[in-house]
């Protein structure tokens, strides 16, 4: 791998902030893991439940999310990422002490998911705008691909550890697991020199920075379609933790080890993604991103489809290489494409789009798995994700006013296309 791969390692504060979110996110993935083991266990497999708890942790972001963005933009962010990776520690103790207690109950979880929604309303945005002033401008395009490998790292190691330890020790360990991890983030971001930070002018309080924020992005197409489409495959495509739990129980009839085989599968797919997007030289295009969308709805019907276990399994790596490849694009197109100002009000939309339709989305998909069975929900799922990349390469052709002019001076008939605006795709 070329050491152009992992530049951005070479600043101390990133490198920290790097190695704990290692820690940290694998505890995360374990503990997403381990709580929907959980839901199925104390409901009898109900799909429409599994749903509901996602929802729940997703729909503080679709209520709250855009104020996120706004202290990102008031506030020193490091700062307000030790205080929201702090209650987060915290949250996962109280389910780590339920369920080892035997005390928990289904409300217990739904709540406890709710809260951890609350907190990522801060947190998300706040990490997402971060990254810029870790490493500045000229290696921002690298340190998002490579905070899409740490986090699909995290997605492999985070889902294996969980399916052994489930199976070993139960989930309330995964859980006590998750809790003490939050202190690898919290020492990575108090070891941060600030003097070497790269920080946006904070925005002084005043009224309609929220409007200010949405009408940045709505005068801006090329910053707008990427968040719908963000919008739509974070709604119908990414709910693969409920449905791989699912078809793992249901139709393959297999234990929580090869739900976190499954989703480890994904996850590898993913850091080969990230780290392929990493290697590119140049800013992201929105062809890239168009094409990724269709690619990932076309494998995700096939993964739907699969007939067995391990064929599913192995479809599962091109998918998950399909979704970082657009993530990352989508992410470095809007980080690089806004003015550093509103950065942190620009990114919690991305966020509030890209988790904020969960809310919506994951019941849905449950109760879709549960009247039809799980096939159809990640068919359905697949279906809708690679027309949105279809209708957004549609639409960005127009909104890019294009005149053609035919020329027949030469042996072979040809055109010019002359794009009247300067943006670029």
């Amino acid at each position: 791998m070329s050491t152009a791969t992992f530049r951005s390692l070479k600043v101390r504060n990133y490198r920290l902030f790097a190695a704990g979110q290692v820690v940290s996110l694998s505890g995360t993935w374990a503990q997403r893991v381990a709580q929907d083991w959980l839901v199925l266990e104390l409901t009898d497999n109900n799909g429409i439940a599994l749903g509901v708890t996602t929802g729940l942790q997703f729909l503080p972001v679709l209520l709250f999310g855009l104020y996120g963005g706004v202290l990102a933009d008031r506030y020193d962010k490091r700062t307000l990422l030790i205080g929201a990776q702090a209650v987060m520690g915290v949250l996962a103790l109280v389910l780590a002490l339920l369920d080892l207690s035997g005390a928990v109950q289904l409300w217990h979880v739904f709540a406890l998911a709710f809260a951890l929604g609350l907190t990522s309303v801060v947190d998300t945005p706040v990490r997402q705008a971060f990254v810029s002033d870790m490493v500045g401008p000229d290696d921002l395009p690298n340190a998002v691909s490579l905070n899409s490998a740490t986090f699909n790292s995290a997605r492999i190691i985070g889902p294996a550890l969980a399916g052994v330890g489930i199976a070993a020790v139960g989930t309330g360990w995964v859980f006590l697991a998750n809790a003490l991890s939050y202190v690898a983030v919290l020492a990575g971001l108090r070891a941060m020199r600030a003097w070497e930070l790269y920080p946006s002018k904070r925005v002084a309080k005043a009224k309609g920075q929220l409007r200010e924020g949405l009408s940045y992005v709505r005068g801006r197409p090329d910053l707008l379609v990427p968040i719908v489409m963000v919008f739509v495959v974070g709604t119908f495509g990414l709910n693969f933790q409920i449905t791989l739990s699912l078809v793992t129980k249901e139709v393959f009839e297999r234990g929580a080890g090869s739900y976190g085989f499954l989703s480890a599968m994904i996850a590898v797919g993913s850091l080969i993604g990230a780290l392929t997007s990493a290697r590119r030289d140049g800013p992201p295009r929105q062809r890239t991103l168009f094409a990724a969308a269709l690619v990932f709805g076309l494998l995700e019907v096939a993964v739907g489809l699969a007939p067995t276990f391990e064929v599913m399994a192995l479809l599962l790596v091109p998918t998950g290489i399909a979704i970082l490849t657009f993530t990352t694009t989508a992410n470095s197109i809007v980080q690089l494409g806004t003015a550093p100002h509103v950065r942190g009000r620009v990114m919690a939309l991305y966020v509030l789009v890209f988790l904020g339709g969960t809310p919506v989305g994951a019941p849905l998909i449950g109760a879709l798995a549960e009247a039809f069975g799980p096939r159809s929900s990640i068919v359905a799922g697949g279906l809708v994700v690679a027309l949105s990349g279809v209708l957004a390469a549609v639409v960005m052709t127009r909104v890019r006013s294009l005149r053609i002019e035919p020329h027949l001076v030469r042996r072979r008939p040809h055109v010019h296309v002359h794009r009247l605006d300067l943006e670029k795709s």
